[in-house]
């Protein structure tokens, strides 16, 4: 595999930041820490739809951020390990579990490093938006995944649909005709990762952004569904929706439960989101 230590490390330096912006984010896309303390915090509907109760499982969250769907898991009575990459993500999850008063462990490290960081097996493993976007190798991804579970375990992934990512995301696309998408990245898989700017934050439009450059790898529906599989995990199914839980292109308009869809009279509605479960047999 490439050296892509520069691209990570970059990606690294964007996360650590954005930390700071999120646990301030209130706005209606924002990450709300203040009704997460009351308990008041939902998972996106989605997952909420999708995942099931948790109550007395061993959860482990990886790519978990600052950790606040792994604390709401851990409101619902999960057992919950979270693993992110970002130094500052993992301090701020610290401390919010212990605001909380939440049992909760959360863990600094490459999520290829996890085997060598994070110790047990656990009924469940969470991966949800946003994630293997910055990961250069899905099927060692799923490895780790398939590492962790039990005998019986289950995998559950919810992210943005691969076919919806190769739109263009500019503010100049907003401009365009309705119903016309421009495409702009490329969906099949490359060793060498897309340079993106980051100059607007998805929780928080009005922050100040100073480490935008930002690198991004495409992963199609097959490399997914291939990886998982060659993982040795068993698919249980696979969910497209025609939903997202942020705006991810400037033509989307908010829809329920906080929730970005294609504007009304927009053809043809194309998924904007997959999702899946798979277990360890």
């Amino acid at each position: 595999m490439p050296d892509n230590t520069h691209f990570l490390e970059a990606n690294r330096v964007h996360w650590d930041e954005l930390v700071g912006i999120h646990l301030g984010s209130s706005g209606p896309d924002g990450y709300n820490v203040e009704a997460l303390k009351r308990g008041a915090r939902p998972l996106h509907a989605i997952e909420e739809a999708e995942l099931g109760p948790v109550d007395g499982l061993d959860v482990l969250h990886l790519q978990c951020h600052f950790g606040d769907d792994s604390l709401i898991l851990a409101q619902r009575g999960a057992r919950i390990t979270g693993l992110d990459y970002s130094p500052a993500a993992v301090a701020a999850a610290r401390g919010l579990a212990a605001e909380i008063g939440l049992d909760a462990r959360f863990v600094e490290g490459n999520v290829y490093d996890a085997p060598s960081l994070i110790d047990g097996r656990f009924d469940l493993v969470f991966v949800t938006w946003g994630t293997i976007c910055w990961l250069p190798d899905l099927p060692a991804w799923a490895r780790v995944v398939a590492h962790f579970l039990k005998p019986g375990g289950r995998f559950y992934f919810c992210d943005a649909h691969p076919a919806a990512r190769v739109f263009d995301d500019s503010a100049e696309a907003a401009a365009l005709p309705l119903g016309t998408l421009r495409v702009h990245y490329p969906y099949f898989h490359r060793a060498e990762p897309t340079a993106n700017t980051a100059s607007v934050d998805y929780a928080d439009p009005e922050a100040e952004i100073r480490n935008q450059r930002t690198y991004e790898w495409e992963h199609s529906v097959s490399d997914v569904v291939n990886a998982v599989i060659g993982a040795g995990l068993r698919l249980d199914w696979l969910h497209e929706h025609d939903e997202i839980a942020w705006s991810l292109l400037p033509v989307l308009v908010p829809g329920a439960q906080g929730q970005y869809r294609w504007p009304d009279g927009f053809t043809p509605k194309l998924p904007l989101s997959l999702s899946l479960s798979a277990r360890k047999v």
